[in-house]
């Protein structure tokens, strides 16, 4: 009897409901961590009959833009392409799915999946995402709240690192040559100077910067001579720097704007000024008035004589007084009449002209803002425009590649960073474009430009048409096997390289499924 009613009960239990979870930790030291929300999800998973089948993590990850969150957009990706296997996505609660500042945004992403067949759940919410009335509501008073605790801790940020600035500390970014950071222990006594990539490791730290090598102090000093007793322009210092072998503290070339950033930086007479711009809650980066500025006069070391460095900035002021757009445009005019042609170094040497930069900014590019003065250069520049148009196909490839792999069940990445596409975590690729051009001879020849780096595993070249207007072919191959030449490629090179041309991007998709190279070898 007992073992018939067992059987009996094992034939009527209730099948367990497969689910995802996802997880999201903005910083990697939060006590609101990835293990406490799994440990959270598990125990609401086991009340309510789900087996835990898929996870998809953000790591250190904030919760403003999804375009940061690969995590997120794998989750709508698979749900979207109708390759998963479970029917809910268990999150802890409605912050973890996203503190969007606009909170339709939140929502449009939980509708994706729900037709798509996909359920959101909160397992720390004191609502059923059931679709009634009163967890709508609730949930978009939640969507609220977690934007508004997004902006409400930017604010407290922002005080507390103005209310440090005032205090004489820095807050973050380079030092710039000359000048050091030492890190200070709670009680204000020195601890180290920090290289280049070293952090502090204690909230309770504070950063001062000082004077570094006296080999670098001795050039920024130089700069402000030069430009102030010599009366060099910025680009003649730039040029004068270049020829002595000095570089950068980013161990680059100078440029006129390499110059201008220290003849202007107020931290070389020991000045600690913050906030010139900003782009707050992940927004557009901008510049702000000088009455939103924090500062504090005489922080640190000054480096630079004061009446040396207010002479320069007296200069620059009267150099690049703001100009209208006629204004601007009727310098350009007499430089062009005096010097017989326009170029980007004569422009940024002519101390009554605004730099070229400028000229870009305001006019959109500095072929527009000659044809406006009538002038028209001796060497073709349409090539510019046609860079932006294969810089877009370009653009557009990799989109659809990253969305193509995947919807064939891999999963892919755009790094913008170093340029490289990821796939499955482990492979990169790195994608350029061949511009067709003649040879002497009328043969076509494609450039592949220079080495990428860092180097990827596999490239891929997209050789144009001789417009360069639409695309001829794909060159895939391991990056060893391409040898990248100045010359760039001709219509045939040879077997072996022949073998990896393909008319699509169809054997790429394909490797997405591998973890290797091995499939192009």
């Amino acid at each position: 009897m007992g073992k018939n009613s067992g059987v009996a009960k094992a034939s009527t239990s209730k099948p367990r409901i497969r689910a995802a979870q996802y997880v999201r930790m903005s910083t990697d030291f939060q006590t609101y961590s990835i293990d406490n929300q799994k440990d959270a999800i598990l125990a609401y998973a086991d009340i309510m009959g789900y087996d835990i089948v898929a996870t998809y993590q953000d790591a250190g990850k904030s919760g403003l833009k999804i375009r940061n969150r690969p995590g997120l957009q794998r989750l709508l990706a698979d749900v979207e392409a109708r390759r998963v296997d479970f029917e809910t996505v268990i999150v802890y609660d409605v912050s973890r799915w996203g503190r969007f500042q606009n909170i339709d945004e939140s929502a449009s992403y939980e509708y994706r999946c729900q037709i798509a067949g996909v359920r959101i759940e909160y397992c720390a919410e004191q609502f059923v995402n059931d679709g009634s009335i009163g967890s709508d509501v609730l949930k978009a008073i939640k969507r609220s709240m977690a934007a508004e605790h997004s902006r409400m801790l930017s604010q407290k940020v922002f005080i507390g690192q103005c209310r440090l600035i005032r205090m004489g500390f820095w807050q973050g970014g380079i030092p710039g040559l000359g000048l050091r950071r030492l890190l200070l222990d709670q009680a204000g006594q020195p601890k180290g100077i920090l290289a280049r990539y070293e952090y502090k490791n204690l909230q309770t730290d504070r950063i001062i910067l000082v004077p570094g090598p006296p080999e670098e102090i001795a050039v920024v000093r130089l700069i402000f001579n030069q430009f102030v007793k010599a009366r060099k322009t910025q680009l003649e210092i730039a040029r004068l720097l270049n020829r002595r072998g000095i570089v950068t503290d980013l161990n680059r070339a100078w440029k006129r704007e390499s110059v201008h950033h220290i003849i202007t930086c107020e931290k070389y007479i020991g000045h600690n000024v913050w906030n010139r711009g900003s782009s707050k809650l992940r927004r557009k980066w901008i510049r702000n008035p000088p009455d939103q500025w924090a500062r504090k006069d005489d922080a640190f070391e000054a480096i630079v004589d004061k009446k040396l460095f207010s002479r320069a900035q007296a200069m620059v002021k009267a150099s690049t007084a703001l100009m209208s757009k006629d204004q601007m445009l009727a310098v350009l005019s007499k430089l062009l009449d005096r010097r017989g042609k326009l170029t980007r170094a004569i422009i940024d040497a002519a101390p009554e002209c605004p730099p070229a930069a400028r000229y870009t900014a305001r006019f959109g590019d500095l072929l527009r803002a000659y044809a406006m003065i009538g002038h028209t250069p001796r060497r073709d520049f349409t090539w510019l425009e046609a860079n932006k148009r294969l810089r877009a196909i370009r653009a557009g490839i990799i989109k659809d590649l990253v969305i193509a792999i995947e919807n064939a069940g891999g999963q892919a990445m755009h790094d913008t960073e170093n340029d490289l596409v990821h796939l499955n975590g482990g492979v990169t690729v790195a994608i350029a474009i061949a511009r067709c051009q003649a040879t002497f001879h009328g043969y076509p020849r494609w450039v592949t430009g220079t080495k990428p780096k860092p180097v990827a595993d596999v490239s891929v070249l997209i050789r144009m048409n001789p417009l360069n207007e639409t695309i001829r072919d794909y060159l895939i191959a391991p990056t060893n096997e391409i040898k990248y030449r100045e010359v760039g490629m001709a219509a045939n090179n040879g077997a072996r390289l022949d073998s990896f041309l393909f008319a699509s991007l169809g054997p790429l998709v394909a490797l997405a499924e591998h973890t290797s190279i091995s499939e192009l070898c």
